[in-house]
């Protein structure tokens, strides 16, 4: 009984090192679609709406690996994408 706990605890670990590692691997492949300001602003939102963040850099990781994205996402339309991933200005507010 002792040792099936020991395995499911080392099964969900493993499970969460392999899923931050898919989101460092998205977010690296994001990133160098990202001017300077628009990763300053992803580093902000990562660590104020972490899931948030999540959402944004698979969103933008799925159009490199589509070829839809043609050039760098500035900081103006780095913004864009957060209002249409979550419209309520209340619940989250764009600040310049």
């Amino acid at each position: 009984m002792h040792d099936n706990n020991i395995e499911l605890l080392k099964k969900k670990k493993l499970k969460e090192i392999q899923k931050q590692q898919y989101i460092n691997d998205l977010e690296n492949l994001a990133k160098q679609y990202l001017t300077k300001e628009a990763v300053e602003r992803y580093s902000n939102l990562k660590v104020a709406h972490p899931e948030l963040a999540v959402n944004v850099v698979s969103l933008i990781a799925n159009t490199v690996q589509t070829n839809q994205l043609k050039e760098k996402i500035n900081d103006e339309q780095f913004k864009k994408i957060l209002m249409q991933i979550q419209p309520d200005k209340e619940k989250f507010r764009v600040i310049k």
